[in-house]
């Protein structure tokens, strides 16, 4: 029987931006296809830099003192010449929406990922229109992004990634400065999404509701790793990385 590969495989992951000091320091986990992982952890302990490297968004990273750098996704290495494929497996969501939306319209910014892969027009605009109505956004095509709210913004930006139909999503706090609708209104997007994601997150009691299992992360390493209640039940783990257990779980 052919083992199934994980959605998500790094090793010996290690990084430091260029004239400074070390953000990430040998991370190491796979994921498999269809869970839905939390990282967690204090400001900056290296979620977003984590996140940044499933797809390519960061130069070479340096040399971890385990072993080389290996990030596969679906079985595809990170490498230079498999970028194109990789990043059309991972959709990226930035934690502010406006690092993400460009276009004049909302059409145009949904419509942007998978017409880079030439979809046929009749097949590019059933998909705007199928996921921007699955974000409940369904007629906004022709309005600005200039005139949404934030929590407006995050949702689109998720239809477009969405729109280019990945099998795996990395989401940068996506709950942050939403209102209750919008964050209920979210996690149903998610939950309905059939394949892999890692969410990084400071919103514990979300992590409790959506995810599987969790990651922490504290100063560039993974401190735990495992199910969600079971880790962020733990006092004094929690405490140790700057992080309080959950009001569900007290």
């Amino acid at each position: 029987m052919t083992a199934v590969l994980p959605a998500i495989r790094v090793a010996s992951l290690s990084y430091a931006y260029p004239g400074g000091k070390s953000v990430l320091r040998d991370i190491c986990f796979e994921i498999p296809r269809g869970e839905i992982v939390a990282l967690v952890g204090p400001s900056g302990a290296g979620k977003s830099t984590l996140l940044m490297h499933l797809n390519g968004l960061l130069p070479e990273r340096i040399e971890s003192v385990s072993g080389p750098t290996r990030i596969e996704i679906a079985g595809i290495p990170l490498e230079k010449t498999k970028l194109p494929q990789v990043r059309q497996l991972v959709g990226f969501v930035f934690q502010d929406p406006d690092d993400q939306l460009f276009c004049p319209t909302i059409r145009e910014d949904v419509a942007f990922g998978p017409l880079n892969v030439g979809l046929p027009r009749d097949v590019l605009l059933e998909r705007v229109q199928r996921n921007l109505a699955s974000v409940g956004l369904a007629g906004y095509e022709h309005r600005s992004t200039l005139q949404l709210s934030v929590g407006e913004k995050k949702r689109v930006c998720l239809a477009g990634v969405l729109a280019s139909e990945p099998e795996v999503l990395a989401l940068d706090e996506p709950f942050s400065n939403l209102d209750p609708r919008a964050r209920k209104g979210l996690i149903g997007i998610l939950k309905r999404f059939p394949g892999t994601q890692l969410i990084a997150t400071h919103d514990l009691d979300l992590v409790v509701e959506l995810c599987h299992r969790v990651l922490v992360l504290d100063a560039g390493e993974i401190r735990a790793n495992g199910p969600v209640r079971q880790v962020l039940s733990d006092p004094v783990l929690m405490d140790k990385h700057g992080l309080e257990v959950p009001y569900q779980l007290r």
